[in-house]
């Protein structure tokens, strides 16, 4: 598992999309027991958060301690700095296990392998994500195409394809639960937008490698928008699984 956003787990935490209580609820529809989750990869526990009013416990693990120094509070969560594919869980007593944005960047056969020690033979593991951002102001929207399949192209780590690809090419060896299509809506305004594109792990590639700003452009046509609200959606990826029954 890699480690992209420890030194900037600030501007993570306040720049990147919140999940919505919809997601959450779609997930819970299918977890009839809630005594314990795990939310694996938890970062700064934007998701974390969500599962606590939910269940008995919750253990949220990432393998950042500043991600984690980030995270909320909360009387019935326990943060552990940990690899996805570990855990000190005991063998079937999860009845959740979450990853938000975060799956892409796994062992897969090791992290699988662990989610079936630790499931419940009625757990669901449930892989979340949000995939390109799509500002509903057309120019704009065309700019941001641009830097992100033309200006960082090289720039992307090799696992994001995954993310355009909507998840449905990681491998997933449970029994599928079909979910709805879901998304996410804010209204942001040009500064909020430029802080979360700054989060782009190829943005912060390509400055360490070109020692040159991946958003000098956008900045500019940013300057525009400037006490204008931007409209922007974000495709929610979700997956749900069961253990297959053998």
């Amino acid at each position: 598992m890699k480690d992209l956003f420890s030194e900037y787990s600030d501007c993570y935490q306040k720049a990147r999309p919140t999940y919505s209580e919809e997601i959450i609820g779609q997930i819970l529809l299918s977890v009839p027991k809630r005594e314990m989750a795990w939310d694996v990869g938890a970062g700064s526990g934007q998701f974390t958060q969500l599962l606590a009013p939910h269940f008995n416990h919750v253990l949220a693990t990432d393998i950042s301690e500043n991600q984690l120094h980030h995270a909320p509070t909360l009387a019935n969560v326990r943060y552990e700095i940990k690899k996805a594919e570990q855990s000190d869980l005991m063998a079937h007593v999860v009845d959740l296990v979450t990853v938000a944005q975060a799956v892409h960047w796994f062992d897969f056969e090791r992290f699988y392998k662990e989610v079936k020690r630790v499931l419940k033979p009625e757990g669901v593991l449930a892989i979340i994500g949000y995939g390109l951002i799509e500002v509903h102001d057309t120019k704009l929207n065309a700019s941001i195409q641009h830097l992100y399949q033309q200006v960082l192209r090289d720039y992307w780590d090799t696992e994001r394809h995954y993310i355009d690809e909507g998840y449905q090419t990681i491998p997933f060896p449970f029994q599928e639960i079909p979910t709805p299509e879901l998304e996410l809506n804010y209204v942001w305004t040009a500064q909020q937008l430029f802080e979360y594109l700054s989060t782009w792990s190829a943005v912060q590639h390509y400055e360490r490698q070109t020692g040159h700003s991946a958003l000098t452009e956008i900045a500019d046509d940013l300057k525009q928008y400037c006490g204008m609200s931007i409209s922007v959606t974000f495709p929610v990826l979700l997956r749900l699984g069961r253990l297959a029954q053998v």
